[in-house]
């Protein structure tokens, strides 16, 4: 299978059926949740020009959210990716994996830990452009007061990967990061 196909597959998870884009060498480009075929094409820029082919368990990757979702909550730490964003916007995404399964931090403790602590607002917009959400865990970001914000796919399941990760990561109930 050439390496500029695109293989995509659906994933059925207890928050709803999830879909995954992966590459032909099995880096994910776009997971998600999304309640129509063509919503995930708001992200197209970040797939490139591959033809979209459906694959069972590409790479294992289908294999290995439904392992996530079982409980084994550090299975999505190094699944490869792919960042397609602008320079900040991967900057952004490359610490968002940086936030262990369990803890949350704000945007603008993230802020700060990219270097640039008035970046705040920025930091939101680029975690809102997340294509890979849960393995890139733009869910682990919350609101300076606590609050769970934004997420792309619901706040519901945002609450719910949170909660789903405290127990797993053994934890109890999710902890916020010191604000660094």
């Amino acid at each position: 299978m050439p390496n500029d196909n695109l293989l995509f597959d659906h994933v059925p998870t207890p928050i709803g059926e999830a879909q995954l884009i992966c590459d032909g060498k099995g880096r994910l480009r776009l997971f998600g949740w999304y309640d129509s075929d063509d919503k995930w094409q708001r992200y197209a820029s970040h797939l490139g020009d591959g033809e979209l082919v459906r694959t069972k368990d590409p790479f294992g990757l289908s294999s290995a959210i439904a392992e996530y979702m079982r409980g084994n909550v550090h299975v999505i730490d190094d699944l490869p990716v792919v960042f397609a964003g602008t320079p900040f916007q991967n900057t952004v995404w490359h610490a968002l994996r940086t936030i262990p399964a369990g803890e949350t931090l704000s945007y603008g403790a993230l802020a700060r830990r990219i270097g640039d602590p008035k970046a705040t607002r920025a930091v939101g917009l680029a975690n809102g452009s997340n294509p890979i959400g849960l393995v890139v865990p733009c869910h682990r970001v919350i609101g300076s007061d606590g609050s769970l914000t934004g997420y792309g796919g619901g706040l519901e399941r945002k609450k719910w990967l949170l909660a789903h990760e405290a127990h797993h990561a053994g934890h109890g109930l999710f902890r916020r990061q010191a604000q660094t």
